[in-house]
């Protein structure tokens, strides 16, 4: 699937995004089961915006997902939905683990982490770039 070419109207893309979301005051908050049910969700979040989560795991306090996405969805508009709806979807389940650790509406910390990724590396996209025929 990373390297699968996507089509829309008049693109043709392969975007992908690692993204990393850590819980407020890296509350030791998930369990499996408030996992699998974040991860429905987040899918879910991802259809809405046309991407898709091609991989998702984490931890006690953070997880990390890996999102294909189409060229018209910035990133910053998609993690804002990510965490906006999987903070209010979560929150309603009423997970013990996270009432305890914590308090307030919020479950994640209002930063995160993005980087671009996939398809070739930064140096032999140089390379390429740089060894195109410049016409005479």
């Amino acid at each position: 699937m990373l390297n699968t070419l996507r089509r829309g109207r008049h693109v043709v893309y392969n975007l992908h995004v690692h993204l990393v979301f850590v819980t407020k005051y890296r509350g030791k908050v998930f369990t499996k089961e408030g996992l699998d049910e974040l991860s429905l969700i987040l899918n879910q979040v991802c259809q809405d915006f046309n991407a898709q989560l091609v991989e998702f795991n984490g931890e006690e306090d953070h997880v990390h997902l890996l999102v294909n996405y189409p060229p018209k969805v910035s990133i910053s508009s998609l993690v804002n939905s990510l965490k906006g709806v999987s903070s209010r979807m979560i929150r309603k389940k009423n997970y013990v683990s996270i009432n305890q650790e914590l308090w307030g509406s919020a479950l994640w910390s209002p930063s995160y982490f993005a980087s671009s990724c996939g398809g070739a590396s930064i140096e032999v996209i140089r390379q390429y770039i740089d060894q195109q025929q410049v016409p005479n």
